[in-house]
């Protein structure tokens, strides 16, 4: 019987915007991922969010936390087998949301 705990899945974004900039291209994302994959985002403050859900057959389930130049990201590990490519993907989409060169209206919602 193995009583360790699971693995965590962290990952970071490094950002430079205003806070009220940010908060509105995480809900963004936020609304995006619900959207597209049906993920539920829900605000538990203006700077934190827990998403949870599944998609296809990864379990989604972790928080997101926004502070001064940084935006991270802490959940279940989804396993070695999607590991990289949930990383891979989730800090991309993380990088293109909070590039301060795209307007936030024309950031994707669907």
């Amino acid at each position: 019987m193995n009583d360790s705990p699971p693995v965590a899945f962290e990952l970071s974004c490094p950002h430079r915007l205003a806070p009220e900039d940010a908060r509105a291209r995480l809900r963004a994302l936020g609304e995006y991922l619900g959207n597209k994959y049906g993920l539920t985002i829900t605000w538990t403050g203006d700077d934190e969010a827990t998403i949870s859900g599944s998609y296809l057959v990864v379990t989604v389930s972790g928080s997101l936390k926004l502070t001064s130049g940084n935006v991270t990201f802490t959940g279940k590990d989804p396993g070695i087998l999607w590991r990289g490519k949930a990383r891979d993907y989730l800090q991309g989409k993380l990088e293109r949301y909070l590039n301060p060169s795209t307007p936030v209206a024309d950031l994707p919602r669907r």
